[in-house]
C-alpha cells in the first residue's frame, strides 16, 4: 500500500467547551455517514487510523470526538494535532459558547461541569477554556453555538462537512439583522445600511427580501448594483485563498437594521454573482428573517 493510498481519507477532531454541542455535532456526523469515536485520547489518533487505513478505504472519513473528560491525556492535544497534520487531511472543528450560556446550560440538565471539581460551574468553565486556548486558536473551523439551538446546530454541521462534490470550498452567504446582535461565527461582514430601508414604505413593510416588490426596490437604490458587483469582485481572490489554504467553510454575513428587507435581497444577489466562482459551492441562509 502507498503512502498516498494510505493517508488519503479525511480526518476530522471535533473538540471545545463543554455544553457547547459536541455530541450533537458528532450524531451529525453519524448520520452524514462519518465513523464518529467519542472521548478518544490523543494519544490513541494513530493506532485508530491505522486500524482504518487497514480497511482499505472503506472507512474514508473519521472523526475523533476529544474534550476534557481525558483528563491528562488531553493535555497532549496539541502535540497529536501537529503529528496528525504531517501526515493526513485533517481538520480541526472547535465548539464555543459564551459562559453564561454554558452555566445555563449545565444548570438546566443538572449536572456539574467536569472541570468543577469543589467550585462553581463557572469555575469549571473559566479552567476548561484556558487549558483550551492554545486547541481554538489552531481551530480550522470556530462554530459559536451561543444562539444556536439544537436543530440549528445540526443544520450548520451538515452544511459544513456534508459531501461537496469538487467542490474545496463553501461560502455561506448570511443574512442578519444589527438590532439582534452581530453573528459571532462570520469571517466577513458588510453593512446594508446604506440603502434606504423599505420599511418605511408602507406597502414594502409587511414583505421581505423574498418579494419581487422589495427586490426591486432595493436593486433600484443608488450604489446598489455598484456595490454587489465590486464586492464579489473583492471576494474572489479571498474564496481562491481559502482554497490554497485548505480553509473549507467561510460564512460572509450582510446585514441590514432587522435583517428582513436589505440583508436579505443583498445577499440572495451576491450568492448569484458568485455562483460558478471554480471549486466554490455558494449557500444562502437568513439568521433573522423569521423574527417579528
Amino acid at each position: 500500500m502507498t503512502d498516498q493510498a494510505r493517508h488519503s481519507g479525511e480526518v476530522l477532531i471535533v473538540t471545545g467547551m463543554s455544553g457547547a454541542g459536541r455530541t450533537t455535532v458528532a450524531n451529525a456526523l453519524e448520520d452524514l455517514g462519518w465513523y464518529v469515536v467519542d472521548n478518544l485520547p490523543p494519544q490513541m489518533f494513530r493506532p485508530l487510523l491505522e486500524l482504518t487505513e487497514l480497511a482499505g478505504g472503506a472507512v474514508p472519513r473519521v472523526a475523533v470526538v476529544v474534550d476534557v473528560r481525558g483528563g491528562e491525556l488531553f493535555s497532549d492535544l496539541p502535540r497529536a494535532m501537529e503529528n496528525l497534520r504531517a501526515g493526513r487531511q485533517v481538520r480541526v472543528v472547535f465548539l464555543d459558547a459564551g459562559d453564561d450560556v454554558l452555566v445555563r446550560r449545565f444548570e438546566a440538565v443538572r449536572r456539574p461541569h467536569p472541570l468543577q471539581g469543589d467550585g462553581t460551574i463557572l469555575d469549571g468553565i473559566r479552567r476548561e477554556r484556558a487549558q483550551l486556548s492554545e486547541v481554538r486558536a489552531s481551530a480550522d473551523v470556530l462554530i459559536d453555538t451561543s444562539t444556536t439551538n439544537i436543530h440549528q446546530l445540526t443544520s450548520r454541521a451538515v452544511e459544513l462537512f456534508s459531501e461537496q462534490g469538487a467542490a474545496r470550498h463553501t461560502v455561506t452567504l448570511m443574512s442578519f439583522g444589527f438590532k439582534y446582535g452581530l453573528p459571532t461565527d462570520v469571517d466577513m461582514v458588510a453593512d446594508m445600511r446604506f440603502l434606504p430601508n423599505p420599511y418605511w414604505k408602507e406597502d414594502l413593510r409587511p414583505l421581505s427580501g423574498e418579494d419581487a416588490a422589495v427586490r426591486d426596490e432595493v436593486l433600484a437604490q443608488p450604489g446598489a448594483a455598484e456595490f454587489l458587483d465590486a464586492y464579489a469582485a473583492a471576494l474572489a481572490p479571498v474564496l481562491a485563498g481559502y482554497q490554497r489554504e485548505n480553509k473549507r467553510h467561510s460564512v460572509v454575513a450582510i446585514g441590514c437594521t432587522g435583517g428582513r428587507h436589505r440583508s436579505v435581497v443583498m445577499a440572495r444577489e451576491l450568492a448569484e454573482r458568485l455562483r460558478g466562482t471554480a471549486g466554490v459551492a455558494v449557500r444562502v441562509a437568513h439568521r433573522d428573517l423569521g423574527r417579528e
